[in-house]
């Protein structure tokens, strides 16, 4: 049961609202995943109204609204004031995007807007990179939870560094760790959570599926297994066999 900013949320999965081909499949998708939390665009807003609140708010989960699409610090910021107002909840999910292409996070606007918001009451759940250098400065401005990337924004991809999530991993030990963008399949979901980290953010890997519904359940059983497996301790590999049965007592034959 992930922690985020002192509230405890019962499911490891975080799912957002975009690109869905109805309003009921969304909610058939969200109803199977479980997601304790719905990260909501505010530029999604504007276009659904309040009908898309009043769905949202129906879903039962606690909401994140995002900075999405924002490329400058000012317009983070003030996209992050104008959805506390509306959503009435001061966590956000900050994005300043620094490359058109990949959606990579500009770093430096984002270490900057983190601490303009964190001083202003907000609780950040910024939008990284993998970065030990980037990730220490956004805990240095006040930042309790870190979001790396496994790969760029609706790419399905996976996790394209894996060493890199692992030393985030360590690096952090105390430090609550969620894997946003690029999940594609349930085992890229799954391997986040044997890699330690706390929860999984993802959304076109639901939403552009062909039952979404059905993908949603998927992630959620891949994550639950992912994360009982990082509790067991699993085994460590080796270069060589290792037979299960024992070698004492077997037969000779002359």
């Amino acid at each position: 049961m992930p922690v985020f900013y002192g509230t405890a949320v019962e499911s490891a999965l975080m799912l957002g609202t975009a690109q869905y081909p109805s309003p009921k499949i969304l909610e058939e998708a969200f109803r199977s995943s479980e997601a304790g939390i719905a990260t909501v665009s505010l530029r999604r807003e504007e276009r659904g109204g309040g009908d898309f609140r009043a769905l949202v708010a129906d879903l039962g989960a606690k909401i994140l609204p995002n900075t999405a699409g924002c490329h400058t610090v000012k317009e983070a910021v003030t996209t992050a004031h104008m959805a506390r107002e509306l959503f009435a909840t001061d966590w956000i999910k900050l994005e300043v995007i620094g490359h058109t292409d990949t959606l990579q996070p500009d770093v430096f606007g984002l270490v900057e807007a983190a601490r303009i918001l964190i001083a202003d009451g907000f609780k950040v759940f910024p939008y990284t990179t993998e970065d030990p250098g980037v990730c220490a400065r956004l805990v240095e401005a006040g930042c309790e939870v870190l979001m790396p990337w496994g790969a760029p924004i609706g790419s399905g991809r996976g996790l394209m560094n894996e060493y890199g999530l692992r030393v985030l991993r360590a690096e952090f030990p105390d430090q609550v760790l969620v894997v946003d963008a690029g999940i594609g399949l349930p085992s890229h979901a799954a391997r986040a959570m044997e890699l330690g980290f706390d929860a999984v953010l993802l959304n076109t890997a639901v939403a552009k599926a062909g039952d979404p519904a059905r993908m949603a359940g998927a992630m959620a059983g891949a994550i639950r297994a992912g994360r009982m497996a990082y509790l067991a301790q699993p085994m460590e590999p080796r270069d060589m066999a290792a037979p299960s049965t024992p070698v004492l007592g077997r037969a000779f034959l002359a």
